[in-house]
């Protein structure tokens, strides 16, 4: 239950900042012609698309997850996790940006805007859809954040159904850009784009904090390595190590 009520918060704390990021594509969308009932229907289908996206990445991000947990390394995963995300912030929102390329990155994502570019020029419910599916690929960072949380959940479907939950977190916010974003100033969305690096950053350094076992509850719990021996067969027995909190000695 936990894992649902972060997903749809960060979902509907993110939509303030779609505002800002995807708020272009959100207002030209080729609704403008439907009529009121089919416009709302290519406006959810469209939000669906990326939904959907946004589950396929929590699946795979999930499933490399329970991999590390497994593994007994899901505190290095946090701190890497951070890490990433702090990388993320310096390629994408400092100068560094303009000094260093990344030539097949560039390529796939004018790749994709592309093919976004040749579909808003199509009529149909179906191809508000195909727009949301590849809507849910382009660099956004609170999705970032959304799949480091997928990724925490350790589990493929935990992980697909938290960025599901998390796309549906954006609807109501999205939902009314697409009905009345002209009322919504440049100014606005451009206050909110500048705030986002800042909020990655903070989440970043908490996951980093999470994973450096500093003994501070919620905040960086204590884990310790345990061995469990589970056969009976003479001269066997598995070893299987797994991170349990600590408990605190009276």
């Amino acid at each position: 239950m936990e894992i649902l009520i972060a997903a749809i918060s960060l979902g509907l704390l993110g939509s303030f900042h779609c505002i800002g990021m995807c708020g272009p594509i959100a207002l030209a969308l080729p609704v403008h012609t439907y009529k009121p009932f089919k416009k709302y229907i290519g406006i959810i289908s469209y939000n669906l698309g990326r939904a959907i996206t946004y589950s396929i990445l929590g699946a795979m991000f999930g499933l490399l997850g329970q991999s590390f947990y497994l593994g007994g390394f899901q505190q290095n995963l946090s701190i890497v996790l951070g890490i990433v995300m702090l990388l993320i912030i310096l390629f994408s929102y400092t100068p560094l940006k303009s000094k260093i390329k990344f030539q097949f990155l560039n390529h796939s994502l004018n790749s994709l805007k592309n093919t976004l570019g040749k579909l808003f020029n199509k009529k149909g419910i179906q191809f508000l859809f195909l727009i949301g599916l590849l809507n849910g690929l382009l660099p956004c960072g609170f999705v970032y954040i959304a799949i480091a949380g997928a990724t925490a959940t350790s589990n493929y479907l935990n992980g697909a159904l938290f960025m599901f939950l998390f796309g549906m977190g954006t609807l109501p916010v999205m939902l009314s850009l697409s009905v009345i974003g002209q009322f919504i100033s440049v100014q606005y969305r451009n206050a909110i784009h500048k705030s986002v690096p800042i909020l990655i950053s903070f989440m970043a350094i908490l996951l980093i904090v999470r994973g450096l076992n500093l003994g501070i509850p919620l905040l960086s719990p204590q884990y310790k390595k345990e061995i469990v021996c589970t056969n009976n067969e003479p001269k066997k027995h598995v070893t299987i190590k797994c991170c349990v909190p600590s408990k605190n000695k009276k």
